[in-house]
This record gives structure tokens, sequence and C-alpha cells, in this order.
């Protein structure tokens, strides 16, 4: 399986690219409960709860995720290049994040109007990238098949699930780190008192919840920008050479 990502290079930025979108997404998903919960519920009053902030924001969230796949992409695929559109997705995730950071360094932390917007760029750009990648995966599939002669679909396909769970796993332990090094005592119960955070600790969740996201999202683009080029136009020369090729198999066949 190995082998065949090894040598495919186009596969092989794809699933990099997958498996760094995914960690920052992945981060802002465990790390949030704990930004509501103790940011954002502490500024909240008593009997306000944050729970339902959370789920508001979460439900937000995951609206525009699916609003990016289905409708925000294929509105941009009229008008820019695949390659374009990954770009501008990954920049209006990146612009997401600072904003969020942004203001609530400004106060504005439990301002949920706010919080939602920018979590709905977010989340949307996501949806967005999801798209993006299953697409550039088929076309380093046909990339493949034009080097080296094997057309190994299933196993290049197989490594974006791998990967997802990959960046599942690394969030994880990246999430259990920082909330160590930052010393913030608490959990995700609903119930119980919410115990207060110093103000460092509660800046460092803010800085974990945003700025990895920030630096795992850019270190993408840059990978992107320099080592991707599966452009349209090269995706749709390949495809024609390969129908080529098969055409001219079938014709010798015959003969």
């Amino acid at each position: 399986m190995f082998k065949a990502l090894f040598r495919n290079d186009q596969a092989l930025i794809t699933v990099l690219a997958i498996l760094l979108v995914n960690s920052a997404l992945y981060l802002t998903s465990n790390l949030i409960i704990y930004f509501f919960k103790y940011d954002v519920g502490a500024a909240l009053a008593a009997d306000a709860g944050w729970e339902g902030n959370y789920t508001l924001f979460t439900m937000v969230g995951g609206v525009f995720q699916i609003l990016g796949m289905m409708a925000v992409y294929p509105l941009l695929h009229k008008k820019l290049t695949n390659t374009a559109i990954f770009k501008t997705a990954l920049s209006m995730a990146i612009v997401g994040y600072i904003l969020i950071l942004g203001f609530c360094l400004m106060g504005l932390s439990s301002n949920m109007i706010i919080l939602c917007v920018c979590g709905a760029l977010v989340f949307m750009s996501n949806g967005i990238l999801t798209v993006l990648t299953t697409v550039f995966l088929s076309g380093s599939v046909d990339y493949g098949e034009l080097k080296t002669g094997r057309r190994e679909e299933s196993v290049i396909f197989s490594m974006q699930t791998f990967v997802v769970k990959a960046a599942s796993g690394i969030s994880v332990f990246i999430t259990g780190i920082g909330l160590d090094l930052i010393g913030l005592d608490g959990n995700t119960d609903s119930t119980g008192e919410i115990v207060a955070q110093s103000a460092d600790t509660i800046t460092g969740l803010r800085l974990l919840m945003t700025v990895l996201p920030i630096i795992l999202l850019a270190l993408a683009f840059i990978f992107f920008v320099k080592k991707f080029t599966l452009t349209d136009k090269k995706t749709e020369e390949i495809a024609l050479a390969l129908k080529e090729k098969k055409e001219l198999r079938t014709e010798e066949g015959n003969a």
C-alpha cells in the first residue's frame, strides 16, 4: 500500500493535505468544548449554561460544512479551477481562525453571533476541502496509471480512510499534551461547577484552538502550491492520453 503511494507523488501530496486539513479540524473539534465550558461558560451568568451555546455552534458548523460540500463548491467551480478553489478554501479557513482568535483577545469570546459567523467560515471551507481532496485523489489515480502503467485505485482511496483516522489520533494526542501544558484543570462534563481557570490558561486554550490549526493549514497550503501539479487542464490531458492508450490496445487486440 505504501509502495503504491510513494511512487505516486501527486497522491502523496493529496494524502498529506488530507492529513493536515483533518488534523486542524479535529483539533478544533477536540478543544472547542473546553473553550465553551471554561471560556464562554465563565463569561455567562450562572444559570445561562454553556451547553446550549456549544450545541448551537456545532450545529451551525455542521450545516455550513454540508453547504460547502453541496452548494458552495459547485458554485465556485463554475468560475474557478479546482486548484484555485482549494487555495481559496484554505485561505478562508485560516482567516476564520484568525478572526476567532482576534475577537477572543478583544474580549468578545461570549458573542455567539461573531463565533458562529467565524465558525461557519471555517467549517464551510472544510466541506469544500473534503470534496476537493477526493477529486484530487481521483486525478492522482489516472496520473499514477499513466506514470507507472498500474491503476491502483483501491489502494489510493483506502489511504484516505487511513489518513483521516490517523489525523484523529494525532489531534487527540496533541490535545492531551496541549491541555497539560497550559494547565487546564477540568473536564468536558456538563454537570458540576465550572472551575475558574487562570488568564494564562484561557489565553493558552484560545491559542491552541486557533494557532495550531492555522499552522497546519498553512503547511497544507505551502506543500500544495509547491508540489501539486494536477491542474484541471493537466488532469484532462492525462485522461485523454489514457483513453488513447486504451483505444490503441483495443485496436491491437482486435488485429
